[in-house]
Parts: C-alpha cells; sequence; structure tokens
C-alpha cells in the first residue's frame, strides 16, 4: 500500500535501506489485514510477523508492541489519505470550493470502503485503546486545513486567518467523523442517506468561510 512516514515517533528505527522500508511496509500491510480479520483485540504481533513472512524479531525491530504498529499505520493512512486528496485537487480550479469539499470527503469515504484495516483504523487506534477522540481529528484537520489554505488561497493571504480556518475545519472534521460512524454502523457500505446529509452539513458549515 505505500510506505509509513519516517517521522513517526513510534518507530524504534527509521529505515535506511530500500529492503528495509520494503520490510515495514509488509509488516504494516499484514497488520492491516489482520485487523480486518480478527480486530484488535485479538491482533498479535506473532500473527502479524507470519503473515508479513518476517521473523518475530523484525516487528519488534521497529515496533515495541502492537499499539505502536496501528499506531504507525494510523499514520501511513493520513499519509495516504492527504496525497490522495492532493491528487484530486489538482483537477479542481480553486474557485470551485464545493468540489474540493466533495473530494475531500470522497476520498474518505473511498478508503473506508477499499483501504484493508481502514474501517477500524482510519487516523487513530480504536477505541477503548485510543487516546481522546479529538487527537486523530485534530492531525486530519491540521492536514487538511493546509491542503485547502494551499488549494483555494484561504489562510495566509485570504481574507479568513490560518486559526480561522484551522478552527472551521476541524469542526467540520469532528462533525463529520461523528456522522459518518452513525453511517457506517448502520450499513456496511456506509448509510446513503446519512453521507447524503453529512455532504449537506458539511457545505452549508464550510460556505459562511469559503464562499
Amino acid at each position: 500500500m505505500g510506505s509509513v512516514s519516517h517521522a513517526h515517533t513510534n518507530l524504534r528505527r527509521v529505515p535506511v535501506q530500500q529492503r528495509s522500508a520494503d520490510r515495514l511496509a509488509r509488516i504494516l500491510d499484514a497488520g492491516a489485514e489482520l485487523l480486518d480479520e480478527t480486530g484488535y483485540e485479538l491482533l498479535s504481533t506473532r500473527a502479524v510477523a507470519d503473515r508479513a513472512g518476517v521473523p518475530i524479531g523484525s516487528v519488534y525491530r521497529f515496533f515495541p508492541n502492537k499499539r505502536a504498529l496501528v499506531d504507525a499505520l494510523a499514520e501511513r493512512n493520513l499519509d495516504v489519505y492527504a496525497g490522495r486528496v492532493v491528487a484530486r485537487l489538482e483537477a479542481i480550479p480553486a474557485r470551485e470550493w464545493r468540489a474540493a469539499i466533495d473530494a475531500v470527503l470522497d476520498e474518505y469515504l473511498a478508503m473506508k470502503r477499499s483501504v484493508p484495516g481502514f474501517a477500524l483504523v482510519d487516523f487513530g487506534p480504536p477505541a477503548p485503546v485510543a487516546g481522546p477522540q479529538d487527537e486523530a481529528n485534530r492531525r486530519v484537520a491540521d492536514r487538511l486545513a493546509g491542503l485547502l489554505s494551499g488549494h483555494l488561497g484561504r489562510g495566509r493571504d485570504g481574507a479568513l486567518s490560518d486559526a480561522g480556518l484551522l478552527r472551521t475545519v476541524l469542526v467540520s472534521v469532528q462533525a463529520a467523523d461523528a456522522l459518518l460512524q452513525l453511517a457506517f454502523r448502520s450499513d456496511p457500505e456506509g448509510d446513503p442517506e446519512l453521507i447524503a446529509e453529512t455532504r449537506v452539513l458539511l457545505q452549508a458549515y464550510l460556505a459562511r468561510v469559503l464562499a
């Protein structure tokens, strides 16, 4: 699926050689697959090592425990998500902010439905092992605010301050997170009516500052 951010603080060792980076990616891929199959509680580093085809010592070389592995997977998910959003925004004119917001939501939904492990671990560990829920949402909001600021021309040189844009995006992320959790509890593919309502809510709220 891709590499993990080398800035991740939970990595015991940052891969230097490509072979090591590939091994780390295989470990994370295996962890993601097993999360879908067993859930977090039954996930084990031994099972991850077996699925990845590496010695158990290779897992511990990077991660002290499964929580650190899941943290790294969540960070990789955010990196991948941001990359997908950037690719979508490149084809959307800056003036079309509604299309940009649709792209942000659509890429999340696409990952939720297709990326291994994402249904349980999107941008933060699952409850009850996760810290405060808003920690993950603040990371997401910070990344999205930066992307939208650069694409839409808001923030530093726009009418809306950086802090104002970040606050607005954070509110949007928190609200969307709650509604989408409900949508995917109701339907494994996401209840279409609840998703539609989420889209309406985001567009109406963000119109205050982006229109």
